[in-house]
């Protein structure tokens, strides 16, 4: 289908709204009894929520992009969020072992980076954008465990990928991009506390996925500098990143699940779902506002503004360390 730009930049993330809103309200309504997320002791709810909700988010923006042909993407990119949707609804029904789900994500990482960046870029960089996008993928996940976190994450983050791509000119990228914002805002109404469904790890882990290869698109097209979709994810990045890294450091078993993240440690002192949510968006807001006028300047002034925001949020972390060892009963 071939409209205007200004239509289509409309057109299309109305349509993924639409689309993923009721696509995900079928999936409450059935309620699967395969695919409920049970309460346990690292859970963070109390009572059974469907967690498929990444696949109504997913079929908003993959039928708008077939749709209306704006998704001029690599086909790598199509083969590993294909692999991604399908090895993590597996788990999200059946559990798959960690093992077989890395090898695919590996897989699919790999597929992607080797065809973007090998010959332009040389081994040393592909390598490391295949670990880039295996964490990113991963950490995504890690953060989707709270009400409306992830979902927000998603509606922001690619929202301002969005927004950089018009500003700069790139309309077609930006629409690609706006559409899955789109289609996050329609899962969040679902979402927002009290949650009545989640993303699942085909939801998250294939948002993550996206977060990375769009962000590296981005940079290969000229759109940014490597430093702008640092900066727009970095409150999901240094949380997770920080959280690992503590946890390497201990020796624990850093595959398994846990609430030692910050967020969740959060909200289990008593600050509540609705208000993490809130104080996260406005983080996210302000980080990604932020990466928008910093992306258009020299590169210097980004490496500064990424050297502040990492000084932010170790701040905010020493805060939250410091406030639990003094007053561990608070909450």
């Amino acid at each position: 289908m071939v409209l205007d730009f200004p239509i289509l930049m409309v057109a299309a993330p109305s349509l993924s709204f639409v689309i993923a809103f009721f696509s995900i309200l079928w999936l409450i309504k059935r309620n699967p009894n395969w695919a409920l997320d049970h309460p346990n002791s690292r859970s963070l709810h109390t009572i059974p929520i469907p967690r498929i909700g990444g696949l109504g988010l997913l079929l908003g923006v993959i039928v708008v992009w077939l749709l209306f042909s704006v998704a001029a993407l690599p086909i790598s990119v199509w083969i590993g969020i294909s692999l991604l949707i399908a090895v993590s609804l597996a788990d999200d029904i059946w559990h798959i072992p960690v093992s077989y789900r890395l090898l695919i994500q590996s897989v699919a990482a790999i597929g992607f980076s080797i065809a973007q960046l090998l010959d332009s870029h040389g081994w040393a960089i592909t390598l490391c954008a295949i670990v880039l996008i295996i964490w990113m993928s991963n950490l995504y996940n890690f953060m989707d465990g709270s009400d409306g976190l992830a979902g927000g994450m998603a509606a922001i983050g690619f929202g301002y990928y969005g927004l950089f791509a018009y500003l700069t000119d790139h309309y077609d990228f930006a629409i690609v991009n706006f559409t899955i914002a789109s289609a996050a805002m329609a899962f969040l109404v679902h979402n927002f506390y009290p949650a009545r469904i989640f993303l699942g790890d085909a939801g998250s882990i294939s948002l993550g996925f996206l977060a990375a290869v769009l962000g590296i698109l981005g940079e290969l097209s000229d759109i940014w500098s490597v430093w702008v979709p640092v900066l727009i994810f970095s409150p999901f990045i240094a949380d997770s990143t920080v959280t690992l890294i503590k946890r390497l450091l201990r020796g624990e078993k850093v595959w398994q699940a846990h609430r030692e993240h910050y967020y969740q440690r959060i909200i289990q002192r008593g600050f509540g779902h609705r208000n993490m949510a809130l104080f996260a968006y406005v983080l996210m807001l302000v980080a990604g506002g932020s990466a928008i006028w910093v992306g258009l300047q020299d590169l210097t002034i980004q490496y500064w503004a990424v050297v502040i925001w990492a000084s932010i949020y170790l701040i905010l972390m020493f805060i939250s360390d410091w406030n639990q060892k003094y007053y561990p009963d608070q909450g």
